[in-house]
């Protein structure tokens, strides 16, 4: 699929040269910064050197206080304390941070957590989950990751006489519940300073205020930042402001001291090198969600709180049996769809994939909207059947605003949730085919036919011979990478074919690439091209090419250098 380049707008020249100047960083990494936002030195320094004394205080946030007293007046008063989060792993992470906290704080006979199952509960509070509470004389339940929208379901606990705390979030809907407190950055009379925490961010920030109020050591409090990290990450949140510092340092406990359950998942995931946030996404991540995937959330958080060593083993093990199931269940469906959508006389002009299948595993249908968004790159949601209704998860594509799209269907929905660019929704198996129309209407009217067109954000312009052992260091300083604070993307135009480039991988599905560019200068350069094997017989035959790439090190018989890791390959018309 063809994609479209678009060069971000460089700095000024006065500001890059003045910021060159100051911080003694070549034009490149000034003008990087400039785009992000970091115009002084002061800002630079903050950035390169992220502190946990920048957090914001958590009192800022709407309710904290109100929450804090709840909690404390649960500790003295020895009440019984559910925590109840999502299955995933913003929800379960949070779930086993705010246990992990607790547990020290209060009685932990009283202390339970609660994950509801997705197949029988499905998203959010249950009604199953506030009677057990009620059975069970819990008094206060401490809800994260959901909740921010429930409040029939508030309102139902009020009744059984139990009270609510809330950290989400989500976007609220019209109204809030009547909890105790209802933290959530989200919320439009709520003025802390960073709204786009994870679930798991907002339950630190809970216990953070408990921390503070009590003048009890912060560094007990930071020795949980392994879970937020995990959460952060997976949840593909914004890796900017607070996000970043509580990232930065949640990779410096996950690579030296993290909690058994996370030292365990890390073992079991065969990683023997430093931890990134990639790692988290594409390793560790998926373990944790396969347990809600394929069988019990609960499973994630036994494993996240274990305090003993055969156990945490064995969980895993479980865990990693889970995943293994749940990439073939990925795969094969995908596959299913994908040849479905190539068969079906599906016109040109749609701009959506609606695809529903009742038989399809509902613990797999967010992955399978991931891949065939990919895949087709429109806005795609994938239903299946549980408790007789159609349940579903969407993905988007960059720039568009799916929640909306949703949102404006809603008198064929019975709930849904979620954010811009993912979404769960739930509706009658009868809503399915004027919910289709309606969607793609909404869709059709909204979308632009650029952001069908997959998109590669390019930060700056360089020359091959700007690629340096100083530069790569340079931009190892920008890390954590991730949504917002990307891996740099760089292009240069009119490079050459040189000595080298060849066809690699098992079936020369791999292009090794060897470049000079226009300045004639003997600095070939060289990258990999991975599934780019097919364009060898185009850039051998070729006078010049565009490319874009990242840099990565590359260590090969004991020699270490930079090498391009490429992203597209631009051919004139």
């Amino acid at each position: 699929m063809k994609k479209r380049w678009v060069l971000n707008t460089p700095a000024e020249e006065n500001k890059i040269s003045e910021l060159s100047k100051k911080t003694n960083c070549c034009s490149i990494i000034a003008n990087l910064l400039l785009q992000r936002g970091i115009e002084t030195p002061e800002e630079v320094q903050a950035f390169f050197h992220p502190s946990l004394n920048m957090l914001h205080d958590p009192f800022l946030m709407k309710d904290m206080d109100k929450a804090v007293e709840r909690l404390d007046k649960a500790i003295a008063e020895d009440e019984k304390v559910m925590i109840y989060g999502d299955y995933d792993v913003d929800g379960t992470t949070a779930v086993a941070l705010l246990y992990k906290y607790l547990k020290n704080k209060c009685n932990p006979s009283n202390l339970e957590y609660y994950i509801p199952d997705r197949y029988m509960e499905g998203y959010g509070i249950s009604i199953k989950g506030i009677d057990y509470a009620a059975e069970n004389g819990f008094s206060l339940i401490i809800v994260t990751d959901c909740g921010v929208k429930a409040v029939e379901k508030v309102k139902y606990a009020k009744e059984k006489g139990i009270h609510i705390i809330i950290c989400d979030h989500h976007t609220p809907g019209e109204s809030l519940p009547e909890a105790v407190a209802v933290l959530d950055p989200q919320r439009n009379d709520c003025n802390y300073p960073y709204k786009w925490l994870s679930g798991c961010g907002v339950s630190f920030k809970l216990v953070q205020a408990h921390t503070i109020k009590h003048n009890l050591p912060m560094s007990e409090l930071y020795k949980l930042l392994d879970l937020l990290c995990v959460s952060i990450a997976s949840d593909i949140v914004p890796i900017t402001g607070e996000n970043r510092i509580l990232a930065y340092y949640g990779l410096q406990q996950l690579n030296t001291q993290p909690g058994l359950g996370l030292k365990t998942i890390i073992e079991t995931s065969n990683i023997d090198k430093e931890i990134t946030i990639n790692d988290i996404v594409f390793r560790i991540g998926p373990r944790i969600n396969a347990a809600g995937r394929i069988e019990s959330g609960r499973k994630a958080v036994e494993l996240l709180t274990a305090d003993e060593e055969n156990c945490a083993e064995n969980i895993a093990s479980d865990i990693n049996t889970f995943n293994d199931k749940r990439k073939k269940l990925d795969h094969d469906i995908t596959e299913e769809a994908i040849q479905y959508l190539l068969q079906a006389e599906i016109s040109p002009t749609q701009k959506t994939t609606v695809l529903y299948n009742p038989n399809w595993h509902k613990g797999v249908i967010g992955i399978v909207a991931s891949r065939l968004t990919e895949t087709f790159y429109r806005p795609t949601i994938i239903l299946t059947q549980s408790n007789g209704f159609a349940t579903g998860s969407a993905r988007s594509v960059e720039g568009f605003d799916l929640y909306y799209a949703i949102s404006q269907c809603s008198e064929y929905l019975e709930n849904y949730g979620g954010h811009k660019y993912a979404a769960g929704l739930t509706m009658k198996l009868e809503n399915i085919e004027p919910f289709k129309k309606k969607f793609e209407q909404i869709v059709s009217e909204t979308i632009t036919e650029e952001m069908l067109t997959p998109q590669i954000n390019i930060d700056a312009q360089i020359k091959l011979s700007d690629i340096t052992p100083e530069l790569y260091g340079m931009l190892q300083k920008f890390a954590p990478f991730g949504p917002n604070n990307t891996i740099p993307v760089f292009m240069t135009p009119n490079v050459t074919n040189f000595i080298g480039s060849k066809r690699v991988g098992r079936n020369n599905e791999h292009l090794k690439l060897v470049v000079v560019d226009d300045t004639r200068v003997c600095n070939d350069k060289s990258g990999i091209g991975f599934g780019m094997g097919k364009l060898y017989h185009e850039i051998t035959s070729r006078k010049c090419f565009d490319i874009c790439y990242n840099l990565q090190e590359n260590e090969f018989m004991g020699k270490t250098d930079i090498q391009m890791i490429l992203k597209d390959i631009r051919f004139d018309e």
